[in-house]
Order: C-alpha cells, then sequence, then structure tokens
C-alpha cells in the first residue's frame, strides 16, 4: 500500500521529502513523475510493518486476557501462535456466542459535538440521502433521530480509568458509569463550560462504522471526571458495554478463523484421572498415618476427610471450575496438610517420654505444636501469593487452590482433630494412656 503526493514543482517535493523523512522515518520515499508533474510516493517499510504488527498482536493479547478476567473465565490460555494468530482457550464457558461476541469486537468510544447549526430539516434530509455538509458525520440515534456530528473527537476512550454498569438515578433505566483521568475530566470540564445549551453526542466506533448511543443536551458544567451513558439499552448491553469500555479496545480487528469445543468425554476422563489420583493419595496417607500413630493416626485421618470436604466447599462457594492444575493442588494439600497433624502427634509423643501424663501430654502437644504450623504454613501461603499475584492462566488457579488448602489444613489440624481427641479422652478423669504409635505409653 502507497501513498501518492502531487507537487507543483521539484524543489517543493523535495523539500516535502526532506521533513518527511526527518519526521517519519518509517516511510519508504520514492520520486515519480516528470519536472512538469512531480510525484513523491510514500511506502511504509518492511521492518516497520512488522514491527507495528508485532505490537498490534501483542496488545490485542493484552486486551484479550483483561475481557476474558472479566468474563469470570477459570484458568484460560491465551498466547501468541505464528505470526498472526492468536489461540485463545476458555475452560468452563457455556454460553460460547455470548464470548465470541465479546472477544471479537473493537469498540472505542468517542465524544463528539453535535452540529447545530446544521440541524435543519432540509440538512437532515439531503444528509438521509448522502448529502452531508463539510467537517460533519450523519448518525441515528438509538431512538431513531438523525443527527449531524462534527467530525472533530473531543474526547476519546482513551481516557477512560474505570467504566462500571448502573442505573440513572432519574429514569431508573439501565446506564454506564464511567470514571476519567485527570486530562479526560478537564477537557471534559472545559467543553461542557463552553458549549452549555448544545448537545454532545457520545458514539461507539466498531470496525470503521459509528453509532450514536445518546446525545443529551448540556444543561450545566460537568466537572469531577464522571460520566453517564444511557439511552435504550438493556442491562445486558449496558453490561457489555461497560466491559469493553474497561478493558480496552484491539488494537486490530479480528476475525475468527477455527473454533473448536472440547467434548465432555475428554473432560469426564480428565475428572476421573483426577478424581483416582487424589482418591488413592489421600488413601494411602490415611492408612499410613493410622498405622503409626493408631489412634491419634485415626484422629488425623478424620480431620484430614474434613479438609478435604472444606477445600470442595471453598471452592464450589467461588463458582470455580476445577482443572487439572486445580485437582494436582488439590492432591499436594492433602500431602501438606498431614505435616501438621504429624508435628501434633510428634510433640504429644515427646511429652509423655519427657514423664509429661497424658492429659499433660495432649495439651502441650497441641499448643507447643501450634506455632510451628502457623510459621510453616505462613511461608509457604507466601508463595502461594506470589503465585496468585504474578501468576497468569492455570498458575493463577493452582495457587488459587493451594491457597485455599492451607487455610483449610489449619483449621482441620488444629481445630477439628483437638475436638476430636478431646471428645474421646476429655471425659476421663483419670488417664493412664493414650494409644499414639507402635506402644501405648504411659
Amino acid at each position: 500500500m502507497s501513498i501518492i503526493v502531487r507537487f507543483r514543482d521539484t524543489e517543493t517535493r523535495a523539500r516535502a521529502r526532506r521533513v518527511l523523512a526527518d519526521n517519519v522515518p518509517d516511510l519508504a520515499l520514492a520520486d515519480a513523475g516528470d519536472a512538469a508533474a512531480p510525484r513523491l510516493v510514500a511506502t511504509i517499510r518492511p521492518e516497520a510493518e512488522q514491527r507495528i504488527q508485532e505490537f498490534a498482536l501483542k496488545q490485542n493479547i493484552t486486551t484479550l486476557n483483561n475481557r476474558v478476567n472479566e468474563l469470570g473465565v477459570a484458568e484460560p490460555v491465551i498466547q501468541q501462535q505464528g505470526a498472526d494468530r492468536i489461540v485463545v482457550q476458555l475452560p468452563g464457558v457455556q454460553d460460547t456466542a455470548q464470548a465470541k461476541k465479546i472477544l471479537g469486537r473493537t469498540a472505542t468510544l468517542e465524544v463528539r459535538l453535535v452540529d447545530e447549526e446544521n440541524m435543519t430539516p432540509t440538512a437532515l434530509t439531503a444528509a438521509q440521502q448522502g448529502q452531508v455538509p463539510f467537517g460533519t458525520e450523519f448518525y441515528v440515534e438509538r431512538n431513531g433521530t438523525p443527527l449531524l456530528v462534527k467530525k472533530q473527537v473531543v474526547l476519546t476512550g482513551d481516557r477512560l480509568t474505570d467504566a462500571q454498569p448502573g442505573f440513572d438515578s432519574q429514569t431508573n433505566e439501565p446506564a454506564v458509569h464511567l470514571t476519567l483521568d485527570a486530562t479526560g475530566a478537564r477537557i471534559f470540564r472545559d467543553v461542557t463550560r463552553e458549549n452549555v445549551g448544545r448537545r454532545m453526542a457520545i458514539l461507539l466506533i466498531e470496525r470503521g462504522k459509528g453509532e450514536a448511543i445518546t446525545a443529551p443536551v448540556i444543561r450545566t458544567e460537568i466537572g469531577g471526571g464522571r460520566v453517564q451513558i444511557s439511552g435504550r439499552m438493556n442491562t445486558q448491553e449496558a453490561n457489555e458495554l461497560a466491559l469493553l469500555l474497561r478493558s480496552g479496545a484491539l488494537a486490530a480487528p479480528m476475525d475468527i478463523v477455527e473454533e473448536r469445543t472440547v467434548g465432555p468425554s475428554l473432560g469426564a476422563e480428565n475428572i476421573r484421572k483426577g478424581f483416582l489420583s487424589t482418591a488413592w493419595g489421600f488413601a494411602a496417607i490415611a492408612v499410613f498415618i493410622v498405622v503409626y500413630y493408631q489412634l491419634f493416626g485415626l484422629f488425623s485421618a478424620i480431620a484430614l476427610s474434613a479438609n478435604l470436604l472444606l477445600l470442595i466447599a471453598l471452592l464450589s462457594m467461588l463458582q470455580a471450575t476445577l482443572t487439572l492444575p486445580g485437582m494436582a493442588a488439590v492432591a499436594l494439600a492433602l500431602g501438606m496438610a498431614i505435616d501438621a497433624n504429624v508435628l501434633i502427634n510428634e510433640r504429644v509423643r515427646e511429652e509423655l517420654r519427657a514423664g509429661q501424663s497424658p492429659q499433660a501430654a495432649i495439651h502441650a502437644g497441641y499448643e507447643r505444636a501450634f506455632g510451628t504450623i502457623v510459621d510453616s504454613n505462613v511461608t509457604t501461603l507466601i508463595a502461594g501469593l506470589a503465585l496468585l499475584v504474578f501468576g497468569s492462566g492455570p498458575v493463577r488457579g493452582f495457587a488459587v487452590v493451594h491457597c485455599l488448602g492451607i487455610l483449610t489444613s489449619i483449621f482441620s489440624a488444629v481445630v477439628i482433630s483437638r475436638a476430636m481427641v478431646n471428645l474421646w479422652y476429655g471425659s476421663r478423669r483419670k488417664l493412664d494412656a493414650i494409644s499414639i504409635g507402635n506402644v501405648t505409653w504411659k
């Protein structure tokens, strides 16, 4: 693609070429034509074109990540494939049509002034027939009202810092509440102060085509950087518009070239394998702990079962999609959870060897092991939080289950196992022996 510029003479062309070469180094310039009709042909350099394409691809990946996070998809995978493709994997998505609609839209927001001077019936009729006045564009509001809007853009969506769906406080209609940055708030305040009584159009531009969402009359100066968009939209449209504006516009339009849906058979197989690995791991730990610590081992195994139940309950409350990394985190949480019970049981055995009575050994074992349990789990929790903050995709899913598993393991080891021990031994006035190993300590 090239741009051809015609000049009056070769001297003017030479000056223009020097200016363009100094200010736009990405253009390759070539002279064309003769002295009577000199021309300059400008073509973008291949390396500049590749750099722009790579930047647009990276920007689109960032925007898609923002939009996917807004959809609430668990452990998405968004990565570059080749020079001009992006692979998006969305586990747990039920409405694929809605997801494609959100991901593929390139909507940007523009704020412009309505051309009040040309808003006459004659001019509007001519504009509908294609005869638009110079410097304006023809739009139709959602309520069917024709508009002539100036081409000069007052404000764009780049100045947005936040966009949240809500309702109009006066009409109770769905609306989108926008928050502008400092520069955007200043521009909007100055424009509204200078154009009180005139109309301001808020346009949604997508793939080169614009839609006039609303064109309210400016009643007074609007400061503070808070703007509201409303006008014949339902709640779903308000949510979608807020999501698009909040996550940012795509740097380049995208089209879906291939779509695959993983059937339930593969998902069921993964779930079965994950369940079996967790079940066998749990069984192996329970058998070992019961054989080694006898009755106290049984208490630990019951506490471990409660830990697993609490973890699954928390994931269900969060509406989390349990994928393979999540299942791996569950298995790891079970393996780590037994450490707290081992610390408690070994501490109780040490107190017994030191000559403490069984009741005193139980009390000292739980009290003195608690600090060690908290210290060891806090350090592991810090590592999990780091994965959650700095990780993405499957790493974040693993980190969520891992952190929840640490919290439930502390609770189950300290509270549930202690409750069972107290229930079994606490009611006895005189306790001569407890079962906590290969022998019964007295």
